[in-house]
């Protein structure tokens, strides 16, 4: 028991030497700190874009909405539907019903192009063409400011994401769309995934505009409950009128944004992975210095006693407490400029612009800082052990 106390007393009196010595070398302290907060500040700014986007494709709310594709198809563009497919589906058991019957949606899905407020170049941009019951199907939908469309006429509505990051969608404007002119009635919020990087119109109108006849790309229904979905589903697949595929519309958003995500993260981590390398060096540099420079004192200590472990300890730990400092201020840095930073990016399922905001998440902290703690154990861990292999006959004279 003496001796574990004993041996607890010595690494805590060299650890708080070790310290309380880092002062003395500022620069390379320094240096070694502005370097592992460099790596973690484009660590978590670049998985803050996945972040970000994934949040902006999530569904909020219970999972009792479904999406209905053609069979085959991968996205809403690649899929059709006549208007007798979407009237079978709507139809289908399971579906809730308001007060002017089911709550089922048949809906076009056409690119236009805007300009982006940020750099003035052209972009896709989603028009959705919605039926009667589409704000009832999503979660949370609300206007904001003006007014909805009113049916029958060339009328949008803008998701507050678009408005922010497109020109010429103010409440007001008229926007050139096809070879018709169409007036911004309205900016909503809500809907559903990526439904505020969306413009919305009456689907009626929008068939005759871009000569899709009858025909619709997907329909969603909002659904009696959660476990009505597999009813819904299986009514869908032995209907011999129809071949198409039902998805409960977070997992089809899930899908839509999992490619793009993947990429970033892959990103995120490569290049990441690259500046950790640069600043684990420094951090071996900087140890090395510090421990050259201690030669006479790690010496001294174990001359007077103290055992090679608490010396190995000291050093880690001071260089653990180097990148803790450099892993939260790069965290800190990231969260302070790129937290709700508004961007788009393309969507590559669909190809259409997507309003989304930099999240930095208490999950990408965590990882900042245990990303930080990696490289100063693997910073610290070579100069330590050489520290405890210094002779110490050969290093006083040295010294």
């Amino acid at each position: 028991m003496t001796r574990i106390v004993n041996w607890c007393s010595q690494v805590l009196a060299v650890c708080a030497f070790s310290l309380r010595t880092i002062p003395q070398r500022r620069g390379p302290s320094l240096a070694a700190i502005v370097g592992i907060a460099g790596v973690v500040a484009v660590l978590v700014g670049v998985l803050s874009i996945a972040e970000g986007f994934t949040a902006a494709m999530r569904t909020t709310g219970p999972d009792d909405v479904a999406i209905v594709l053609r069979s085959g198809a991968d996205s809403e563009m690649t899929s059709g539907l006549s208007r007798d497919e979407a009237r079978i589906i709507c139809d289908a058991p399971g579906i809730a019903s308001g007060s002017a019957g089911p709550l089922c949606s048949a809906e076009l899905f056409v690119m236009i192009n805007l300009p982006k407020r940020s750099t003035g170049t052209d972009a896709n941009v989603p028009l959705r063409g919605v039926g009667p019951a589409a704000t009832a199907v999503r979660s949370g939908f609300e206007i904001v400011e003006g007014r909805t469309f009113e049916p029958g006429r060339s009328e949008v509505i803008v998701g507050a994401g678009a408005s922010r990051a497109f020109a010429g969608t103010e409440v007001g404007s008229a926007l050139r769309i096809g070879q018709s002119e169409w007036t911004v009635v309205g900016v909503f919020a809500g809907g559903s995934g990526a439904a505020e990087s969306e413009l919305w119109t009456d689907a009626a109108v929008l068939q005759p505009a871009y000569q899709r006849g009858d025909s619709f790309q997907s329909v969603l229904v909002r659904l009696e409950s959660p476990e009505a979905f597999d009813g819904f589903r299986e009514a869908l697949a032995i209907d011999p009128r129809l071949k198409v595929k039902a998805l409960r519309l977070s997992e089809f958003l899930a899908e839509q944004s999992s490619m793009l995500s993947a990429f970033i993260q892959g990103i995120g981590f490569f290049v990441a992975g690259l500046m950790a390398l640069g600043a684990v060096f420094g951090a071996l540099n900087t140890m090395y210095g510090a421990v050259a420079g201690r030669t006479r004192e790690i010496a001294t200590l174990r001359a007077l006693g103290f055992g090679a472990t608490p010396i190995v300890l000291s050093v880690v730990v001071e260089s653990l407490a180097l990148s803790l400092v450099g892993g939260l201020l790069g965290a800190s840095i990231a969260y302070l400029l790129l937290d709700g930073f508004t961007a788009t990016t393309i969507n590559w399922q669909s190809f259409s612009q997507v309003a989304f905001a930099f999240a930095v998440t208490p999950r990408l902290l965590v990882m900042a800082i245990l990303w930080a703690t990696a490289m100063g154990l693997l910073g610290g861990l070579l100069p330590a052990l050489r520290a405890a292999r210094l002779p110490i006959a050969g290093a006083l004279r040295e010294a």
